[in-house]
């Protein structure tokens, strides 16, 4: 019997210290082994996007090693930029996608991703004192106390990119508090596995503490995409809509510039300006069976350069 104990513990020794050996070589202790940081993300198929084991995130954009298959150069280039295929997430072409900056606008996309979630179709938004005090862009004819449709205020949104819309839609979808929603922003990111990406508010007006970078935000484009209430929206470029004000219409026009120059296939999807952000655009389009999207963050010219990297990406995908 003793015989017996001393073999079972002679065992039991050699196998903890094989498994000690193991991780002593790799670097790492036990339970430690994460993927890279934002900044070192390389292929988003395979590696878990976020810390402690995650499953990857089916709509993460694929930043394999892999040579792009498109190749431009701008005089001025965007400070960071991403062209990939909507429906697969491959990348056709990419400049610092992991570099992490404030977002301006584009935050309305995780805002309107968050509402349709909360908020049913059909339902009022109720125009509130806080909405009003909005800095920045706005709708700008809310008329406080009553109630519109989420529809209107969802194209309030992401048209005319409005401030007052951010806010009244976030206290509808969070019993009140912007604040509580901004907390359901940042959990919806976390599902979506991203890396890159906090929000300070519904809006995306204030900077500090709101940024992201183009892989999460071509995520973040392709769960929009997803969404039948969202992609009716961001499709149009303008609307004319009921509204409870003299006239009984309220009327709005996309800023997306792609939209505004008539882009053959234009699809959505939304735009973003402050002094940090610099100008910035999420663009998608589609020809055929091809859909691609394309992320510039501060672009000295936004509009012009994504039209120039769908052709790129269209042509690269036709042959």
């Amino acid at each position: 019997m003793r015989r017996a104990f001393m073999a079972l513990l002679a065992l039991v020794l050699f196998t903890a210290a094989g498994y000690l050996f193991f991780f002593r070589d790799s670097g790492e202790p036990p339970q430690a082994r994460t993927p890279a940081a934002a900044g070192a993300l390389e292929d988003s198929s395979t590696a878990p996007l976020v810390s402690g084991g995650t499953a990857p995130s089916p709509l993460a954009v694929r930043l394999d090693s892999a040579a792009d298959p498109i190749q431009v150069k701008f005089k001025k280039p965007p400070r960071s930029a991403v062209v990939f295929d909507l429906d697969t997430g491959k990348v056709l072409w990419r400049r610092d996608p992991t570099k992490v900056l404030p977002i301006a606008s584009l935050t309305k996309m995780m805002t309107a991703l968050v509402v349709v979630e909360r908020v049913p179709e059909g339902a009022k938004v109720r125009i509130t004192k806080e909405a009003l005090r909005y800095t920045g862009s706005g709708v700008g004819v809310l008329p406080r106390g009553k109630w519109i449709g989420v529809n209107t205020m969802l194209h309030g949104l992401m048209l005319p990119s409005g401030n007052d819309a951010a806010i009244a839609l976030a206290q509808r979808a969070a019993g009140g508090s912007e604040k509580r929603f901004v907390r359901y922003m940042n959990e919806k990111a976390e599902q979506l596995g991203l890396l890159c990406t906090r929000f300070a508010s519904s809006s995306g007006i204030v900077d500090k503490g709101n940024h992201s970078c183009a892989a999460d935000l071509a995520a973040i484009a392709r769960a929009v995409m997803r969404e039948p209430r969202l992609t009716r929206i961001v499709k149009r470029r303008q609307a004319v809509l009921p509204f409870p004000i003299k006239g009984g219409r309220l009327w709005l026009y996309n800023h997306n510039p792609l939209l505004r120059a008539g882009y053959p296939g234009t699809t959505g999807l939304k735009t973003g300006y402050t002094d940090a952000a610099g100008r910035c655009l999420v663009a998608t389009a589609r020809r055929g069976a091809v859909k691609l999207g394309v992320v510039l963050l501060d672009s000295p010219d936004p509009g012009k350069q994504a039209m120039q990297l769908l052709d790129r990406g269209f042509k690269a995908s036709s042959t």
